[in-house]
């Protein structure tokens, strides 16, 4: 097509259908029987004419094709020889100069591509190939207009450029969508909003328009426009695309649940596009339902069969779902696919530590990290390896391998500035984990010495202080945080925790009061509920506390935490069991390796004396939570009360010991003064008997 344009365009300016007839004689001859270009094309001795000019034109023209069709750089430099022949005959031919421009765009001679679109510009500004040539010159010479390396000037020229063309022809979409994205990196969002509307009057089912037309209105909070732009779309032409644009609206928004039936809508229409799926699948795990998202991605791993990445999110989603086994394969496939994956193999030291094998968790880590350094030098990958520290120091910290912690964490911290703010942070909390919170707050202040400025880091400091418990120390400094505006928030939620650690509860109360007065959202406001309803249980209000959380669960009810601090709250006090049950179940679902919640299912099953259920969940705990007093005395009660009192003394001195290394703020004196009572009678009946692990009658 581009050869016959280019022959009508020359007819019209060089010559009659005998000239070209005669000129084509003439370019066979050169070009031989075999479709090879001579290099010394046939020459005459009489003056050079509009035949001639044809000549060397159409000449260039097979050899830019030859050099098109095999890549030979002779091909290119004949045909700008050819073509710089053609010009020197007609020497204010804008037609010539830009196939010129291309050849030498297309051999990558981009400075001669600029100079000669230029110079053919000058000679017909409106010559609309001239500029289509330059504004793809610039736009493949700005870079990635996602990353941050850009090259700024060429923005600027390729817009100039863009607009030319579409003075020239205002109908040309690929220039004007171009043009809106160059718009909207400029920052000049109502100059590209405008175009794109004016787009999609012309075409309403212009996906790309939809697209950036309802990124810019969520960008600037205007979530509601492009959802409705994109549900007035869905009308007029329920095209799948437009579906799957609705979808990403709704996802930007939160709103979950539409976005989940706008995907679901695109798959019913285009069932085997992938992106359709992973929307879905994307929306599916926002809304915690992980076990239908497994479904979208086995279907995703059939219709992308060599992607590994399917089956490392299949991995994930049954390592949340507790199906250990499951995830183990679906890691070995994507191994298969991507041997020695870096994100494999982390998913890899995930799934130990879930299953409590910290060791093989730590090893593997260890072993990547050896791997990463081998590969790219000992700080070459800072990102990575920072990564990779952090996990490792949390496996040696759930085994309570602290010295092992800490030096990960100090190897983290001299992979840069972003690592090292990190690893500090850690290094504090782990010595806070060890019980050594004078350390801890040493620590803290060296961080502080160095960033003073550092919010984060003062907070923590409070907090620390909490631990201890100083209350009155940790108000104070917390209260040094306060600016009497909305951020003032987040200062009060923290004062109100270190109160009530410290048994204030009256001012505990206030806080947290105080920042329900002045939160700014839904989910500030639900935070303070929470925080409300954690002290009133904690001074035994339950009817107050009882009424925090179900504001709370009112306002949001997949809030997991609330469903479960409210179902255990009812469990521990022996009422309304069967409610209690059904909302510790539904944190269950949504988190059903979260070793809280099984704790409080099983709790609530004892009380309901399901002792076998009861059994089952809090083993499962204990598991996640072998350092848990409170889980451990839980568990101790059911083998009691089955009869196996030998497994319940071991569980309940077990309990009784890690009572002893609590942190002081989390030290209950009441539950260790009637755990020690009970203990004590337990084993004076063990004495009394020859085999203690006889189960009692029922």
């Amino acid at each position: 097509m581009k050869a016959i344009l280019i022959t009508a365009a020359l007819t019209l300016v060089l010559g009659t259908p005998l000239v070209r007839a005669q000129s084509a004689a003439r370019v066979e001859t050169a070009a031989g029987a075999n479709g090879q270009t001579a290099t010394n094309p046939k020459t005459t001795a009489a003056p050079p004419d509009a035949s001639d000019v044809y000549y060397y034109f159409t000449l260039g023209h097979l050899q830019e094709q030859q050099f098109e069709t095999n890549g030979n750089s002779d091909m290119a430099a004949q045909s700008i020889a050819s073509y710089q022949q053609a010009l020197k005959l007609e020497p204010n031919s804008a037609v010539i100069m830009v196939r010129l421009a291309e050849i030498y765009a297309e051999s990558q001679r981009v400075r001669d591509a600029v100079l000669e679109a230029q110079q053919a510009l000058k000679q017909e500004p409106d010559n609309i190939d001239a500029h289509r040539l330059l504004a793809r010159i610039y736009v493949q010479s700005v870079g990635d207009l996602d990353s941050g390396d850009v090259q700024l000037a060429n923005v600027g020229k390729a817009v100039t450029e863009f607009q030319a063309i579409l003075k020239i022809a205002p109908d040309d979409e690929t220039s004007a969508l171009w043009l809106a994205r160059l718009y909207r990196f400029q920052n000049k969002q109502a100059d590209a909003e405008k175009l794109l509307r004016e787009l999609l009057n012309r075409d309403p089912d212009l996906g790309q328009a939809l697209e950036q037309l309802s990124q810019i209105l969520i960008d600037e909070g205007r979530s509601q426009e492009a959802i409705d732009l994109l549900k007035q779309a869905a009308v007029d032409s329920a095209s799948a695309d437009v579906y799957d644009l609705l979808g990403d609206a709704y996802s930007q928004a939160k709103n979950y649940p539409s976005a989940e039936e706008a995907y679901r809508n695109a798959i019913e229409q285009d069932p085997d596009d992938p992106g359709h799926r992973h929307g879905l699948a994307s929306a599916l795990i926002a809304e915690n339902k992980y076990a239908e998202a497994v479904e979208q991605f086995k279907k995703l791993t059939e219709l992308e069969p060599g992607t590994a990445d399917n089956h490392l999110r299949l991995a994930e989603l049954y390592r949340r779902l507790g199906q250990f086994d499951e995830a183990q394969k679906s890691l070995e496939q994507a191994k298969q696919l991507e041997p020695g994956s870096l994100e494999i193999l982390y998913n890899q030291a995930l799934l130990y530590e879930d299953q409590n094998r910290f060791d093989d968790a730590a090893k593997v880590l260890n072993e990547a990290i050896a791997g990463t350094k081998k590969q790219t030098g000992a700080t070459a990958n800072p990102s990575a390896l920072a990564i990779l520290y952090d996990e490792l120091g949390r496996a040696y910290r759930k085994q309570e391998d602290y010295p092992a912690a800490i030096q990960a964490y100090q190897e983290m911290s001299k992979l840069g500035a972003e690592p090292e703010k990190r690893a500090q942070m850690l290094l504090i909390e782990t010595y806070r984990d060890s019980r050594d919170i004078d350390r801890a707050i040493a620590e803290n202040k060296k961080a502080i010495a160095a960033a003073p400025t550092d919010q984060t880091l003062t907070i923590m400091l409070a907090t620390l202080y909490g631990e201890k418990p100083d209350p009155a120390q940790a108000t104070q400094i917390l209260h040094g945080l306060l600016h009497g505006n909305a951020g003032d928030q987040e200062i009060y939620l923290n004062m109100a925790r270190v109160q009530q650690r410290g048994k204030k509860y009256s001012d505990a109360e206030q806080s947290a009061q105080k920042a329900e007065g002045i939160a700014q959202d839904a989910s500030d406001k639900q935070t303070a509920w929470f925080m409300l309803g954690a002290i009133y249980s904690s001074e035994k209000k339950f009817d107050l506390a009882e009424a925090e959380f179900r504001k709370l669960i009112d306002a949001n009810p997949k809030n997991a935490s609330a469903l479960n601090f409210l179902g255990y709250m009812l469990a521990d006090r022996g009422i309304r069991l069967d409610e209690a049950v059904s909302l510790i179940q539904r944190a269950v679902n949504q988190e059903p390796a979260n070793s809280a919640y099984l704790d409080s299912m099983g709790w609530a099953y004892f009380k309901q004396n399901k002792l076998t259920e009861a059994q089952d969940y809090l083993q499962k705990a204990a598991n996640g939570e072998a350092h848990d007093p409170t889980i451990l005395g839980h568990l101790g009660d059911v083998y009691l009360k089955l009869g196996y009192n030998q497994r319940a003394a071991d569980l309940l001195e077990r309990s009784l010991a890690e009572w002893q290394k609590a942190l002081p703020a989390d030290y209950e004196a009441d539950k260790v003064s009637e755990l020690d009572a009970q203990l004590k009678v337990l084993k004076r009946r063990l004495a009394e008997k020859s085999n203690p692990d006889t189960p009692k009658p029922q």
